[in-house]
């Protein structure tokens, strides 16, 4: 049986693309969005995600940066860069064409 966590391993830095896609963000916020959208089916465990985090910014995908909390402690806010943005791009382009070819096979396979 194929394991949602063993799918997803490899398309947590697209995810993380993704979500700084928008707008810039900090490790729980996107966390606990990506929970939501998912209806808890996809969980981001706290070491996986600052791991990601860490070898995006050296591989120049991401900037970090200190927010300016007024309240509570300061938080770690990630921005996607140009080159970021354009893996994001390429990954979400060759996430549509696999995902497609994944389809008709399934279709070719309930056809028999």
């Amino acid at each position: 049986m194929l394991n949602l966590s063993d799918l997803l391993r490899g398309c947590t830095d697209t995810i993380l693309l993704a979500a700084l896609a928008g707008e810039d963000s900090y490790g729980y916020s996107i966390s606990r969005s990506v929970q939501e959208i998912t209806h808890g089916e996809v969980q981001l465990k706290e070491a996986t995600l600052y791991t990601t985090f860490r070898r995006l910014e050296n591989a120049g995908m991401i900037e970090s940066y200190w927010g300016d909390e007024n309240a509570g402690a300061r938080r770690r806010y990630y921005h996607l860069t140009d080159k970021g943005r354009q893996l994001y791009e390429e990954n979400r382009e060759d996430w549509r064409r696999y995902s497609g070819m994944i389809e008709k096979l399934f279709r070719t396979e309930a056809q028999r």
